[in-house]
């Protein structure tokens, strides 16, 4: 049954170019918010804005075709110059954390000196971390009153939606526990085996069999590209939370170009591991040397805040190295870059 329908103006951000209509974007981490919480002992609560994006100024200068359906009659060929945001346009987000940055910035918060989206505030010896991504608000703090008196003056100042402790944000289901935080994507993991029918396939215990030496397999037979380039998309989603598969699934993305059945049996034999281990609990690190096609090293690099990791790579090094200890100093090299 329905009750009410309900429209809505949308524009096409995905028609803009970046130089020509908007300058930059970025994408903010979460992982050191996390870690950064789990070692104080703040309970991260979440919130949300109500048409967050509606209704704020832009900068740029922005036109839009009229709308099917209420083109004007008398000026057909004209466009509309937007005075305010709409939806899915790259400047929306922007001029809403314009907006909450303000507010933020007035109540006392210091913003963070790297990540801009990470806001702090000290009163009385206690402190407040408050993350923003898009209209999504993750906040904790030393104190209880302070928490609760954040969340009652962003709803007073704004139209919140306080969802209480954050459970899943960004794709990532997170569990805080006495003992500390834990990120897994069980769901996810689920979804892409049914997606990808390997729901009833036979588990594997490591994400590759050590006798896997994957090459560009010219003379094997073809598979589908645009299937197999899903699968390969699906997985690099998933390393957010499963560092085990990443090397497995950085070394068939190679092959995305011209993937063959050898390729695909790889990739098929990840999902199969996913099948025995839905949720990390103990890595296997499987120690690799030179690639037999091009001699190049593989980086392994991690970064911890603490003792909670927040990052990780599995990357083929560029240049071909002559000993085991160059190619230590080129992961070491790889590392400090993350880290700077």
């Amino acid at each position: 049954m329905v009750v009410r329908n309900k429209a809505r103006l949308v524009a096409q951000g995905f028609c803009q170019k970046e130089g020509i209509d908007y300058e930059e974007t970025f994408a903010p981490l979460v992982w050191i918010l996390l870690a950064f919480a789990a070692s104080k002992g703040f309970k991260l609560q979440q919130m949300d804005v109500k048409s967050a994006f509606l209704n704020r100024f832009i900068e740029e200068e922005v036109y839009v075709r009229q709308p099917p359906g209420f083109e004007s009659a008398r000026f057909l060929d004209r466009v509309y110059k937007l005075r305010k945001a709409l939806y899915d346009l790259k400047q929306a987000p922007r001029a809403w954390y314009a907006r909450l940055k303000s507010f933020l910035l007035k109540s006392g918060f210091v913003m963070g000196s790297v990540d801009k989206t990470l806001f702090l505030l000290s009163r009385g010896g206690d402190t407040l971390i408050v993350q923003i991504y898009v209209d999504d608000i993750i906040f904790g703090g030393s104190s209880h009153a302070l928490v609760s008196s954040f969340a009652e003056q962003m709803s007073r100042e704004f139209e919140m939606s306080l969802k209480g402790e954050i459970q899943f944000f960004l794709g990532l289901q997170i569990k805080q526990g006495p003992k500390g935080t834990f990120v897994h994507q069980a769901k996810y993991t689920r979804d892409i085996l049914k997606k990808f029918e390997m729901g009833d396939s036979k588990p594997m215990t490591t994400p590759m069999s050590t006798n896997t030496a994957l090459d560009a397999d010219e003379d094997g037979e073809a598979v589908d590209q645009k299937e197999f380039q899903g699968m390969i998309g699906s997985l690099l989603y998933l390393t957010a939370t499963r560092p085990d598969i990443q090397f497995a699934v950085c070394l068939c993305a190679l092959y995305q170009a011209s993937p063959r059945i050898s390729h695909r049996q790889a990739v098929k034999h990840i999902f199969r591991y996913l099948k025995f281990t839905p949720e990390l609990e103990d890595s296997q690190m499987l120690t690799m040397l030179a690639c037999r096609i091009d001699r190049k090293s593989t980086s392994g690099t991690c970064q911890l805040l603490g003792t909670s990791l927040v990052s990780w790579s599995s990357r083929k090094q560029a240049s071909v190295s002559l000993s085991t200890t160059e190619a230590e100093y080129i992961a070491a090299a790889s590392c400090c870059s993350q880290l700077l």
